[in-house]
């Protein structure tokens, strides 16, 4: 029940590395018979990819992962657009692989913009309208939060950012097999994925760079994937998240529906059944596998500990900043109180969880908190 930090490789992601593996172990670069065939399959998996995100294989450079396609998606649209200005605009929500990036940017004389969300975690986009300059040159706003799970309005900031001229990034690492993320539906010009949020293997990701974008590459070398991203291409786990892409789309409009549909009633299960409780984010903008629950009264983290005793794996927030001690930032924008934060729950669910699994979940998490309520000094009386 923690899909959202990662994903267990689908069977089929699995086999087509396995054969990758021992069949195309060249170097996509050379230029014998074994670099030839690995430059095929790596070609092959470019055209898989961009399908499922509406887009032409050109358009996709395959990179480490996340993290990295959102660093050259903002580093590197910043410093080829820095002569045109210097003003970037981002949220206050967004990812660490966006924030640090921007935080790194100002160090170096560029002034980036924090949009803030509404109790939802939605950006508005009358706010982001005013907060553009005439030195704005990127603006990067997640397709959906990885913490509460909130859709963004791509779309419509999309048709701003290119009324503009501005370059439009973002990050659809949650979004990507999820729910449809067509690039020219979204109107974006970079666009970031990751392989093992959509049942493919880590260490792989992609960044989407609309033809003509204005940007430069962070890393330098060899001149892999042309120019953009040097270093020696991971066939395999391209071929992985190729299979994952292809799998992803394949059931895509059926999981939505199926996985939604579990969501809310675990959701209502608990909402019924435990006092103090509510759900952070919308409850309709959201993503399909995604329930974050507030409990007043009890530590998220004691919550964590208690299910994972009864094997049931969830989070308290990002699992790439859900060990620091402070509130999530996350939460905070959205006007929770520290103590109120602190009190929070990720449930988020993938394609192998079942109805049974849910029932078992629920039940779990109303019998955790009332333990755990029955013992917290704070509880009222």
């Amino acid at each position: 029940m923690d899909h959202a930090s990662t994903t267990p490789m689908a069977p089929e992601v699995i086999e087509a590395m396995a054969a990758a593996f021992v069949e195309i172990f060249g170097n996509a670069s050379s230029l014998h018979q074994p670099g030839l065939s690995a430059r095929a399959a790596l070609e092959e998996a470019r055209e898989r990819v961009a399908g499922l995100i509406g887009a032409e294989a050109g358009e996709v450079y395959f990179t480490s992962g996340g993290t990295e396609s959102d660093n050259l998606a903002i580093r590197g649209a910043a410093l080829a657009n820095r002569d045109r200005g210097r003003h970037i605009i981002t949220t206050t929500i967004e990812h660490p692989a966006v924030l640090e990036p921007c935080k790194a940017l100002e160090k170096e004389g560029f002034e980036v913009t924090y949009l803030p969300v509404t109790r939802e975690g939605l950006v508005e986009v009358e706010a982001l309208e005013a907060a553009i300059r005439e030195d704005t040159i990127l603006i990067s706003i997640m397709h959906a939060n990885n913490e509460i799970g909130t859709i963004q309005p791509i779309a419509e900031a999309g048709e701003i950012a290119r009324s503009r001229g501005i370059v439009f990034h973002t990050d659809a690492v949650q979004t990507v097999g999820k729910i449809p993320a067509k690039v020219d539906d979204l109107g974006v010009d970079l666009l970031s994925i990751s392989s093992h949020k959509l049942h493919g293997p880590k260490g792989v990701g992609a960044l989407y760079i609309r033809k003509k974008t204005p940007i430069e590459p962070i890393i330098f070398g060899g001149g892999h994937e042309r120019g953009m991203r040097s270093g020696t291409e991971n066939v395999p786990g391209i071929i992985g998240l190729a299979a994952a892409s292809e799998l992803a789309g394949r059931n895509l409009e059926e999981e939505m529906v199926r996985i939604s549909g579990m969501r809310d009633r675990l959701a209502d299960y608990v909402l019924e059944r435990v006092e103090d409780t509510w759900v952070n984010g919308s409850r309709t903008k959201r993503l399909p596998n995604n329930l974050n629950l507030g409990f007043s009264f009890i530590e998220g983290e004691a919550l964590l500990l208690r299910l994972d005793a009864k094997g049931i794996a969830v989070s308290t927030g990002s699992a790439c900043s859900s060990k620091k001690t402070v509130a999530s930032h996350v939460l905070t924008a959205i006007g929770l109180r520290p103590q109120e934060a602190h009190g929070s729950l990720r449930v988020t669910l993938g394609r192998e969880n079942t109805d049974e699994e849910v029932d078992r979940v629920g039940e779990a998490i109303v019998e955790v908190a009332e333990s755990l309520r029955a013992m917290s000094p704070f509880r009222r009386s």
